[in-house]
């Protein structure tokens, strides 16, 4: 066995497996993986770290490693900084702006850095290390990781793919940290009987069958207890010679174990542990144990060692032999012994370090307001460095001495709010609900109304205190001179737009209305978005956008992301640049934008991230967001004809929506029923599901120079559907009624997409004489092809059409809608188009498991005209359909005509797919 991998583990081969198949894949270049290694105290997960480390090494990866610990939890970016502060400091590909960045908010620099910032920075510099060798991030006891850390770890976890990284995490499973982790976890359980007694015959080969029998029985499988069970034990009771002690439980009570071992330990070596555990920091050794350089605490930390409790690493620091020590000295020690350690760390700290003022704020035992202000000021500026939930750990530290009760209530306020912004939403709505029995001092009035509205939407899924508080709230801020409480005006105002959106609720339309004034371009914009959008909104996005600095993104970030959505924008770039951002509030948000995203571009293959991240939020409190991922995993049901699977989401979330009043969840729903009816067939069912909730027909008469109002966009996109049930159902003059309306409303002028279901609509509505031009013109819709499913829907409309009326074509068409829904995995529409290919004369074997047999491929580059092969042949390196007219004289509209015939031909659907169709 090569000795520099160390041992096999005993009972892990499914988890080594995986572990080892992930460095294989980064080590050979096919990117990166993280895994979760999700488990109870002592199953196992660090020594699969350890195992993981050692292989790694053997691969030449470079290994980075951070720990959480309890007593750290408050201290944002603390385990980032054990992570990667050795390969900063040693790095030199990172720009001054991305060094700068990490230095602040590492703490080892003045600065603010925004959360975005950060989270980029941080990959930059292991896109730089993994330039020269792959790199392997360890992340143990995830459970106690501050949140800041754990955002910046979530962000890498979502990229790692980019880069030759590995990250594995290991937490207990009802850990925070460990539950934002969206991927599926590996649940590391307890060892079968057999393999425990392989372990046990390898620990401690000397036990007596008797007392191995009864450690096993009382291990469970447990392999932490598993080793140390029998070192409680006396020689006599491990040969068999001398009764066993009574029965010691596991899980919690383990440490219980260790507790009875620290009882042996002297007062000197207590005292020293307990320093130990209560220190924090990457530098947690150096201050306190110089300073108790002692004779009498040297022999303390040899008998430390010598009981295998803790020792000393290279770097001086006390490192415990395991988590479930440290915890158990510090529930072991008492108050006043807790209090005067606290008081030694706080003596051997620099007087501006923010963690002497923890270590005062806990040695604390009465109210005292200088200290009390002192900590307000740290937790503001954690706040500032996106470090949101340690924030609020230190003013509700404040507020627990704070001598002047309306002092208690402004803090404990401020704390309920980064709370919220910072993850820890039922925290938050502890902190709420603590504050709603006394009254608020009238000057955080306001922001007791956002905290309370924040956790009545995100939280509990009620919109009804959002126009009951926010108007007045925006009244307060926006008046001259007053608090905006760190500009939070924009974040109130999106806030009540969220509500408008999903309850209609008009008193919150008409506030929003009355202090659009009061906030930036990007809070204007949304708004405009949702209710009015005209033609020029989506570029005026893009450049409110580009325009921002990093600070003013993070601010903005929600509205930009909601403007978007409401749009049916993709946001490509835009979602990157948001993703590092702190919290899971606007993570959460990216996150259903991209649900939204993917499910408008065809990657239906992503609809299982929707239920995970419904998961995650509702794990963290979350649940308003939790039920939108299930809605938007609705509309890849719905778009798939699977009835059942939408109904079982309507019973998921139709209850709590309606409770809610939220018209825009239970509209869109009606949408999906429809949606679902139309891939099976059943226009009049569709048409009266859809009509109810598509825009009218009738449109209000307006002035000769006023455009009529457009109202909310997503109704808007609801045209092809509604206009396709309408002239399957014969309710032609309606179709065009619903066109008219459109036209009226310049619908099409909203997003690209609602320019291509209109021409899409324009085409399925029209007479035999123009319907091919028609449809060609649809295609013709700049980018039409992006749309996978509207356009695929589309082919079928034309290839029906083509082959009812005998017309060349038919067949290419057909068959590149057909390979395009088996693509999504949308079989009625699958089948749809078997039976026109069939229809056409095209044999259409059925295949095991689906809906069809492809059908034959095109015929390949040589069924091409020498003009189409031209047009390919550019169009595949990435030209547009406007340069490439531009080079061979041909308006764009004929260069998308050309492409039209193309793809069929070709057997693809769409431009990527070009240059290897050609070879």
């Amino acid at each position: 066995m090569d000795e520099t991998r160390g041992p096999a583990l005993i009972g892990r081969r499914r988890e080594t497996g995986l572990l080892e198949a992930a460095l294989a894949r980064a080590a050979g270049g096919a990117g990166g993986t993280a895994v979760l290694l999700r488990g109870e105290a002592g199953v196992g997960k660090s020594t699969l770290l350890a195992w993981t480390e050692r292989q790694a090494r053997g691969r030449g990866f470079t290994v980075l490693r951070a720990v959480g610990a309890e007593a750290e939890t408050d201290f944002a970016f603390g385990a980032l900084h054990q992570a990667v502060w050795a390969l900063l400091r040693r790095s030199d590909g990172l720009s001054p702006h991305q060094r700068d960045t990490l230095e602040s908010a590492l703490g080892v620099r003045a600065g603010t850095p925004s959360g975005f910032a950060v989270g980029a920075a941080t990959l930059a510099l292991l896109g730089d290390a993994a330039r020269t060798a792959p790199v392997l991030l360890l992340l143990d006891d995830l459970h106690w990781v501050d949140s800041s850390s754990a955002a910046v770890f979530a962000f890498l976890r979502r990229r790692c793919a980019e880069l030759p990284l590995v990250i594995v995490g290991a937490g207990r499973p009802a850990g925070s940290a460990a539950s934002s982790w969206s991927d599926e976890p590996v649940d590391v359980r307890a060892l079968d009987r057999a393999d425990a007694a392989a372990l046990l015959a390898d620990r401690h080969p000397g036990l007596a069958a008797t007392t191995a029998d009864r450690v096993l029985a009382e291990a469970v499988g447990n392999p932490l207890a598993l080793v140390e069970l029998p070192r409680q034990l006396a020689g006599a009771q491990q040969r068999g010679a001398a009764p066993l002690p009574d029965h010691l439980p596991l899980g919690r009570t383990l440490e219980r174990m260790f507790a009875e071992r620290l009882g042996g330990t002297t007062p000197e070596a207590g005292r020293l542990l307990l320093l130990g555990a209560l220190a924090t920091g990457a530098d947690a050794g150096s201050g306190w144990l110089s300073a108790l350089a002692d004779e009498d605490a040297r022999r303390s930390l040899e008998r430390i060692e010598a009981d295998g409790l803790a020792r000393l690493d290279p770097a001086g620091r006390l490192v415990f032999r395991h988590p479930l020590v440290r915890s158990a000295v510090v529930a072991g020690a008492s108050d006043a012994d807790r209090r005067a350690a606290h008081r030694t760390l706080a003596a051997a700290l620099a007087p501006d370090d923010p963690r002497r003022l923890v270590h005062e704020a806990s040695a604390a035992l009465f109210p005292d307001a200088a200290l009390a202000d002192r900590l307000q000021e740290v937790g503001r500026r954690l706040a500032r460095r996106g470090g949101d939930a340690e924030g609020a750990l230190l003013l509700e530290r404040a507020a627990a001495l704070s001598p002047d009760p309306a002092d208690r209530a402004r803090r404990l306020t401020w704390a309920a709010v980064m709370a919220a912004r910072g993850g820890q939403l039922r925290h938050s709505a502890e902190l709420v609900a603590g504050l709603s029995g006394a009254p608020v001092p009238a000057d955080v009035a306001p922001l007791f109304a956002y905290a309370r509205v924040y956790v009545d939407q995100s939280h509990r899924v009620d919109f009804a205190s959002s126009a009951a508080l926010l108007p007045a709230a925006l009244d307060a801020m926006t008046a001259p001179g007053a608090d905006t409480f760190g500009g939070l005006v924009e974040q109130v105002y999106f806030k009540l737009l969220l509500s408008a959106t999903h309850t209609d609720d008009p008193c919150a339309w008409r506030a929003l209305q009355r202090h659009r004034g009061s906030v930036s371009e990007a809070g204007r914009l949304c708004l405009r978005a949702w209710t009015d959008p005209d033609p020029a909104v989506a570029g005026e996005l893009r450049a409110v956008a580009d325009g921002m600095t990093e600070e003013q993104e993070a601010g903005a970030s929600w509205l930009l992301l909601w403007t978007a959505s409401a749009l049916d924008c993709p946001g490509g770039d835009l979602w990157q640049r948001l993703t590092g951002l702190h919290g899971f509030a606007t993570q959460g948000s990216v996150a259903k934008a991209k649900c939204h995203e993917d499910f408008l571009l065809g990657r239906w293959e992503q609809a299982a991230v929707c239920l995970r991240e419904a998961a995650v939020a509702d794990e963290l409190g979350y649940h308003a967001n939790a039920l939108m991922f299930r809605y938007y995993h609705a509309q890849f049901l719905a778009g798939r004809g699977d009835e059942e699977g939408l109904r079982e989401v309507e019973r998921a979330i139709g209850p709590t929506a309606t409770r809610a009043r939220m018209r825009f969840v239970l509209d869109r729903l009606a949408h999906l029923r429809g949606l679902a009816a139309l891939a099976h067939g059943r226009y009049e069912e569709a048409y009266a599901q859809l009509a109810p909730v598509a825009p009218g027909a009738a449109v209000p008469p307006a002035a000769p120079a006023e455009r009529p109002p457009v109202g909310p966009p997503w109704r808007h996109a609801l045209v092809l559907d509604l206009v396709t049930a309408a002239v399957h159902t014969g309710r032609h003059a309606q179709a065009r009624a619903h066109l008219a309306a459109a036209r009226a409303v310049g619908a099409a002028g909203i997003s690209g997409h609602h320019a291509f279901l209109f021409a899409a609509a324009a085409a399925v509505a029209a007479d035999d004489a123009g319907a091919d031009e028609a449809y060609r013109a649809a295609f013709a819709v700049p980018d039409a092809e992006r749309w996978a499913f509207d356009a695929a829907r589309l082919r079928l409309a034309h290839g029906s059409w083509l082959r009812r009326r005998h017309r060349p074509g038919a067949r290419e068409v057909l068959r590149a809608a057909y390979h395009a829904f088996r693509r999504l995995r949308a079989d009625p529409w699958a089948r749809r188009c078997q039976e026109e290919l069939r229809a056409a004369g095209e044999q259409v074997a059925p295949e095991p498991g689906g809906p069809a047999a492809a059908p034959e491929e095109g015929g390949g580059p040589a069924a091409l005209t020498g003009q189409e092969l031209r047009i390919a042949r550019l169009a595949a390196t990435g030209l547009t359909n406007k340069e490439i007219g531009g080079l061979l004289q041909l308006s764009p509209r004929t260069v998308a005509a050309h492409l039209y015939k193309v793809f069929p031909k070709l057997g693809i659907t769409s431009r990527a797919a070009l240059a290897h169709a050609l070879g």
